[in-house]
């Protein structure tokens, strides 16, 4: 009993320097004004530097364009669950961020010409004032996830769509609804907002503990 209390306080004990050795770093890290120089020759660990697009404001793939859109610049961040590396933010860049919403018709089912009367029905629809696209996005959309939100796709930038859609969207302004072909169907698509600036690039610092 006496033996496993002890390997048991040896862990703890190795865990809390751990943590303090990591705080440390972190600490050190944030305020250095050349962490790259402090990570290469003080702390002599592996590291890259990342090079991180941002494609959407509203959803992220994971940890890194969740950190290049969210994080402050300068911080540190983790170490992350499941893995034994810090992230310094570097530098960001802006791009160019579009906000749509749209319905997609089902052309599997559909015949191409019964789609396309569709959609030019759902639009006579809207601009008349007798539907919302809100509420024909719940009825006819089979993006179920969008169609949750009322077709919101939100805020993404230039080349995160379809070739078609990207090149409509950036021909329409604010307000304007229109029908788009792509390979996934048809695209019933308004514009909710102008084109904005926001962080789309960043650079990030990955230190290997």
């Amino acid at each position: 009993m006496k033996k496993v209390f002890s390997l048991a306080l040896l862990l703890m004990m190795t865990l809390l320097v751990k943590s303090q050795s990591i705080n440390q770093i972190k600490k050190e890290l944030d305020t250095t004004s050349d962490p790259i120089g402090y990570v290469k020759f003080k702390l002599k660990k592996k590291y890259t530097i990342d090079t991180v697009t941002v494609m959407s404001t509203s959803s992220f793939m994971g940890i890194a364009d969740s950190l290049a859109y969210n994080g402050k610049i300068g911080k540190v961040y983790g170490p992350f669950k499941g893995g034994n590396y810090l992230i310094k933010v570097l530098a960001k860049v802006p791009n160019t961020f579009y906000h749509v919403s749209h319905i997609l018709i089902d052309t599997a089912t559909f015949s191409k010409k019964f789609a396309d009367s569709l959609g030019s029905n759902i639009i006579k629809r809207i601009k008349s004032g007798n539907s919302s696209f809100s509420s024909m996005a719940s009825t006819y959309s089979i993006d179920h996830y969008s169609a949750l939100k009322g077709g919101d796709l939100g805020w993404f930038i230039r080349g995160a769509m379809l070739p078609q859609l990207d090149q409509a969207i950036a021909n329409h302004k604010k307000g304007d609804i229109f029908k788009v072909w792509t390979p996934a169907g048809l695209h019933v698509v308004t514009i909710r907002d102008n084109p904005k600036k926001d962080n789309g690039f960043a650079l990030l610092l990955r230190v290997i503990l």
